[in-house]
C-alpha cells in the first residue's frame, strides 16, 4: 500500500438517540445515529402490527366502513 494515501481506522463508538451505543471500526472516532436495531420497528416486531394496521385501515376505507 502507498503511504500516506489511507484513512486513519479508529474503534468507533455508535450512539443513537434511544441511549444504545456499540463499537466498530470506522474512519471518525464517533458516530451519532437517529436509529438503531434496539429501537427500529423491523427488528422490535412492532413492524407487523404497523402494517396491520395499515391494511385494516385501507380496508375499512374502501368498503365506507369509517366512523
Amino acid at each position: 500500500m502507498r503511504e500516506g494515501i489511507h484513512p486513519d481506522y479508529y474503534q468507533a463508538t455508535v450512539t443513537c438517540n434511544c441511549g444504545n451505543t456499540f463499537v466498530t471500526g470506522s474512519t471518525k472516532p464517533e458516530i451519532h445515529v437517529e436509529i438503531c436495531s434496539k429501537c427500529h420497528p423491523f427488528y422490535t416486531g412492532q413492524q407487523k402490527a404497523a402494517q396491520a394496521r395499515g391494511r385494516i385501515d385501507k380496508f375499512n376505507k374502501k368498503y365506507g366502513l369509517e366512523k
